[in-house]
């Protein structure tokens, strides 16, 4: 007997459907990543580096450092540092410190002012990097009695609607500028005669505040001369 002939499932006219097309990959999803205040530290490290080692010049550092605070993804970081070496991967000797590479370590400090005061004055020693906000608020910071634990020291200063004053020694080098959007940001450049004098530059942003940095006549590092001396003899073993 004939086997009963099982019913064809009917078929379109077109052809069995295609299946779907696949997302397209992002061209550079590591790029397009958002940047945390940890990757734009790094790159203005590197930026620090290349400043203290004469790969750039003041002006340079400024235009680059403002691009780094603006930046909103890991890739918009990326070129910013492209033609420069990575920390510690130096070509060239960089300029002795004024102390050893245990005072240079160490996390930012940090100077917040919302609505307050903050001040850091007298006998103190400087971190190699230090982060000031001010938001309707005040900060002072007097580096003319500090002790200054590295020759390069760099304060990002951000003032909105309030104000960042910094006071520095007559005999060491100032650098640095920034941006005032309807407020002032002002450093008056300082060149320490000391070749081995401490270098402070000042970067950021002023928006309807103000952001201020200059030497304080009458204040000098005294002991500069002895510290490099110092250091010098015990590096040679006497």
């Amino acid at each position: 007997m004939d086997l009963e002939k099982q019913p064809q499932q009917p078929v379109a006219p077109d052809g069995p459907a295609p299946a779907p097309a696949p997302r397209p990959a992002p061209a550079d999803p590591q790029g397009s990543l958002r940047a945390s205040d940890a990757d734009r530290d790094r790159t203005a490290d590197i930026l620090r580096e290349a400043l203290a080692e004469g790969r750039i010049d003041p002006e340079e550092h400024a235009e680059r450092i403002d691009a780094v605070y603006r930046a909103k993804t890991v890739g918009e970081l990326e070129p910013i540092v492209r033609d420069l070496p990575a920390p510690g991967a130096r070509t060239t000797p960089a300029p002795a410190p004024l102390y050893g590479p245990e005072d240079t370590e160490g996390p930012a400090d940090t100077m917040v002012a919302v609505f307050s005061a903050s001040t850091r004055k007298g006998r103190w020693r400087v971190g190699r990097r230090t982060n000031a906000f001010s938001f309707f608020g005040s900060i002072e910071i007097d580096l003319t009695e500090a002790i200054f634990a590295q020759r390069l020291t760099t304060i990002n200063a951000t003032s909105i609607f309030g104000h960042v004053e910094v006071r520095v020694p007559e005999n060491i080098t100032l650098r640095g500028s920034g941006t005032g959007v309807f407020g002032n940001f002002e450093v008056v450049t300082l060149e320490g005669a000391d070749p081995q004098a401490p270098v402070v530059v000042v970067n950021g942003y002023a928006v309807f505040g103000n952001v201020e940095a200059r030497p304080r006549r009458g204040k000098w590092v005294t002991d500069l001369q002895n510290r490099v001396q110092d250091k010098f003899r015990k590096h040679l073993g006497h």
